[in-house]
């Protein structure tokens, strides 16, 4: 789910979220920490170089974020950088493993969703 917001200021701003992410929240948090407010092209290196699993889901989900300011805002992408990155925990699916003697364990398997948000660097004079 993407959504574009234009602020009252004449900066503006987008902002991606997904959601249900099948990751646990802490893994998915250290590679946000190391992104928050670096440029758009940092970022990316920065994550084409982590080798975490987690860093394929945020990647995917910077470039979404870029190209929409690109085609819908006229954004350049050179000037974009994060200036909110925010992980929060989803839903937890819970699922039980079947153990011996007929007996079971549950199995709790966390989701998260990511938020990121996209400023102009041109527009914050």
């Amino acid at each position: 789910m993407i959504k574009m917001i234009k602020n009252s200021t004449s900066s503006t701003e987008v902002k991606v979220l997904a959601q249900h992410i099948r990751m646990s929240v802490f893994k998915t948090r250290r590679i946000i920490d190391q992104i928050r407010g670096r440029s758009y092209e940092e970022a990316l290196m920065i994550l084409e170089l982590i080798p975490y699993r987690a860093s394929f889901f945020i990647l995917k989900l910077l470039y979404s974020a870029a190209a929409n300011a690109n085609h819908n805002m006229n954004m350049n992408k050179a000037d974009l950088f994060i200036s909110k990155a925010e992980v929060n925990g989803g839903a937890i699916l819970k699922r039980l493993r079947p153990r011996a003697q007929g007996l079971s364990y549950p199995l709790k398997r966390p989701t998260c969703h990511i938020t990121i948000v996209l400023k102009n660097k041109s527009n914050l004079n």
